[in-house]
């Protein structure tokens, strides 16, 4: 007999495959997308690091650092040392790439000096979210192994949801990101008439990443809930 499937297979697995689906779809669409605009260079010519210099001083925040992050695709705002950091195709890359990406961590940083709600909130359940996704499956693990450890089950479940509420929380606040950077590119004239559909392409399918995170964490929440009502 197998409380939780037919052999070893669980059909609750089924309620993954279109988030799974959608985040291979994703994956591949911002690594596409990133490849085709890192080649076309912009015709103002501003690296990365120079859009993102201009536009936080634009904005008061001159005192905001901006340093190489190691890797491709690492680029982020970091909120508690308030450092902006950029991969260095980004940071010495003139393409539409490159002033895309960068405008969208500006856009964050401009955020998290103006208070910005969902920022603030999102920065708040982090420390909560990181325990929760790290901790979650040692909880559900142990209490799908041991029965008389079932409460462990639902502790899991609590750490999971909290982690599934921080990436809903975030969707918001990478929409109003990229936003906000194509606003400051148009403003700022960093990029042509031309130019914007590429910088709208390599955002959107950034934020699609984000959507992906979310439908699967939702996806495996409801499994979870599943395989807790079966027993």
């Amino acid at each position: 007999m197998y409380p939780y499937g037919f052999g070893f297979f669980d059909p609750t697995m089924l309620i993954l495959i279109p988030a799974i689906l959608l985040t291979l779809y994703a994956q591949g669409k911002v690594k596409s997308n990133f490849a085709k605009y890192l080649r076309i260079q912009t015709r103002k010519n501003y690296t990365g690091a120079q859009v993102a210099r201009m536009l936080l001083n634009e904005h008061g925040l001159n005192d905001i650092p901006i340093e190489v992050s190691p890797g491709q695709m690492s680029d982020h705002y970091d909120p508690v040392k308030q450092v902006l950091r950029l991969s260095s195709d980004v940071y010495r890359g003139s393409s539409i790439a490159s002033v895309s990406v960068a405008a969208h961590e500006v856009g964050h940083a401009i955020q998290h000096d103006m208070g910005y709600m969902p920022l603030t909130l999102r920065n708040k359940l982090f420390p909560i979210a990181r325990f929760g996704s790290s901790a979650a499956w040692l909880f559900i693990i142990i209490g799908l192994i041991l029965p008389a450890f079932t409460t462990l089950f639902d502790v899991g479940i609590l750490l999971f949801a909290a982690a599934v509420f921080f990436q809903v929380v975030t969707l918001p606040v990478e929409f109003n990101a990229s936003s906000r950077a194509m606003q400051l590119l148009d403003a700022h004239g960093f990029i042509t008439t031309s130019e914007a559909g590429g910088a709208k392409k390599v955002l959107n399918a950034a934020a699609l990443t984000y959507v992906a995170a979310m439908a699967a964490g939702i996806s495996q929440l409801l499994r979870l809930l599943l395989i807790r009502g079966r027993r």
